[in-house]
């Protein structure tokens, strides 16, 4: 289900030469499914389908689509042993329904999503806590993306019309996979409700004057829609179909703000989600392995996703019943290896109540409280979810990619992780350090530090990471930056950010002094009772000289909690 509610974050066939990329054009009319037909996937070697093919057949069923190079059968049958069957067929590793309810009638011939009327956005485009926050306003200043780099959105589909995502929508790669068949006709990829081109926007929504501003305005988004209607779900032949085309067209990053359906979770020791695990994983790695980095939202459950116990929402096309799950169990996609697995992060920098976390489960994290984003019919919302998150985290490797044309998958999630900014615990379910933890991973994700090249207008950033103890109810101690390089005076809106790890923030008062002296109040003291200070400040610094040595000053004027300023960060 995709992954756009707080309490969920949902929100002609491939040729046999699927590597080649040969692609039919649109779904022929074919006479819908009968009462009690159901999806299954085939898997075999990958290049080795034939003979699973012609037992689908035999066995009761037809081929719905086929993906030869990483041996994945869809098949529909609605014979009631056509699994057990089909697992006794030499050549064939695993068998599973991809679905506990039949596939809907709508599979044979979908109709195409109409394009709604179109709304002229506001003048104006306002800069965004959402995105000030991850230094996107600031990228902007150096680059915008390259318009050779495709960010595909795997959603609900998306408003090609929109006036802030026509400029850099790519309709030639657009496409559909909802019932698990391609589908090339025009406006196939169009929105059947409003969550994918939520997405869209956060992404890459032009910067053109109107309405908002993406994270990476320079770059193109596509849209391949996996969301059936009218169930709104994703099922794991959609995701597999849309994988296998974002590998086969190129595209750069793809974006999944969804969880594949109808399990929350899909465990190994049942034989149905083990096909389903397996076909998903293969569908991943060939993208990665055509050059696609898999950016996911992590979901909307507030679940330890390290420390699997139970899970009574699935399956969430039937009737949902509680059952006992392990760690084994994964939620597909962000858990399947390679793929970016994105936490939500509120305004404050802390998690968002609804994110789910985990030990070595998150990545990295991103704003997804109240983000303001495009909808259908040139109109604009805020929605909440890591499915707001995931696409922050999407238009930053995008970014990254335009920066670093030749980086491979593997080294633009290293990029991700090393750029991000700390963010320390916030509650006591939190563990690890503020360099990486169970909540954020490696941290927030840095816009800015995506393709600052050391030279950026007006200067560049200046880091302190060394730790500085502050004393309780002492004297104020200051960390140094020394700046240099930079030419004139520091701008209106020199950037602070501020790491300090303490265990009562109320009791801090945090200045900026300027290499002349002057102080600049970023914190006063109040009766704030949360654990640190992870903050951007923005100070109007533009009668001070650039270059000198700059200080972080901190005291404590209460007792009985400590701490220490962990890192700072000075952007000019």
């Amino acid at each position: 289900m995709f992954l756009g509610s707080r309490s969920r974050l949902r929100a002609a066939v491939i040729a046999a030469a699927v590597g080649a990329g040969v692609l039919a054009a649109a779904i022929p009319a074919a006479a819908a499914p009968a009462a009690g037909t159901r999806s299954y996937l085939v898997i075999t070697a990958p290049g080795d389908t034939a003979g699973a093919k012609t037992a689908v057949s035999s066995n009761g069923g037809t081929v719905w689509s086929s993906y030869d190079a990483i041996g994945v059968v869809v098949a529909h049958s609605g014979a009631a042993d056509f699994a057990t069957r089909m697992r006794t067929v030499t050549g064939v590793q695993k068998v599973g329904a991809t679905r506990t309810s039949d596939v809907p009638a709508e599979a044979a011939n979908p109709p195409v999503p109409t394009s709604p009327s179109q709304a002229t956005p506001a003048t104006g485009e306002p800069v965004r806590t959402d995105m000030s926050q991850i230094g996107a306003d600031r990228a902007w200043a150096v680059n915008t993306g390259s318009s050779s780099v495709t960010v595909g959105v795997l959603d609900t589909g998306v408003d090609d019309q929109h006036a802030d995502l026509a400029p850099n929508f790519d309709s030639a790669n657009s496409a559909s996979c909802a019932y698990g068949k391609l589908d090339t006709r025009t406006g196939s990829w169009r929105d059947t409700g409003s969550h994918g081109t939520h997405v869209a926007g956060t992404i890459a929504a032009a910067k053109n004057g109107r309405g908002m501003v993406g994270v990476a305005p320079g770059v193109k988004v596509a849209s391949v829609r996996i969301a059936e209607k009218p169930s709104g779900l994703f099922f794991p032949e959609n995701t597999i179909c849309a994988m296998v085309f974002s590998g086969d067209r190129g595209f750069e990053v793809t974006n999944n703000s969804y969880y594949t359906d109808p399990w929350l979770f899909n465990c190994p020791d049942n034989a149905d989600q083990d096909a389903i695990l397996e076909g998903v994983k293969r569908a991943v790695a060939y993208a990665e392995g055509k050059g696609v980095l898999n950016v996911a939202a992590a979901g909307n459950e507030n679940y330890n996703l390290a420390n699997k116990s139970s899970d009574s929402s699935s399956p969430n096309d039937s009737t949902p019943s509680s059952r006992t799950v392990t760690n084994a169990c994964l939620s597909v996609p962000t858990e399947v290896s390679g793929v970016v697995s994105v936490a939500s992060i509120n305004s404050s920098n802390t998690k968002s109540s609804f994110s789910n976390f985990g030990t070595d489960k998150i990545h990295v994290a991103a704003p997804g409280d109240s983000v303001y984003s495009t909808i259908p019919g040139g109109r604009y919302t805020t929605m909440s979810g890591t499915s707001m998150a995931s696409p922050h985290v999407a238009g930053v490797a995008a970014l990254l990619k335009s920066t670093n044309p030749t980086a491979t998958p593997a080294q633009l999630r290293a990029l991700l992780a090393n750029q991000a900014d700390d963010l320390g615990c916030t509650d006591s379910r939190c563990s690890g350090t503020s360099a990486k933890n169970n909540f954020f991973g490696e941290g927030r994700v840095d816009a800015f530090a995506a393709v600052d090249t050391g030279t950026p207008p007006g200067g560049g950033a200046f880091e302190n990471t060394t730790d500085v103890a502050i004393p309780d109810a002492g004297a104020a101690v200051t960390s140094s930056i020394a700046v240099t390089g930079v030419s004139g005076n520091a701008p209106a809106t020199l950037k602070v950010d501020v790491n300090i790890v303490h265990t009562y923030r109320g009791d801090l008062v945090v200045d900026l002094i300027a290499p002349d002296g002057t102080a600049y109040r970023l914190k006063a003291s109040n009766n704030d009772s949360a654990d640190n200070v992870v903050a951007t400040y923005t100070v109007n610094a533009s009668s001070e000289v650039a270059n000198g040595t700059w200080k972080l000053q901190v005291q404590d004027v209460a007792r009985q909690d400590t701490g220490y300023i962990n890192s700072w960060k000075l952007t000019f």
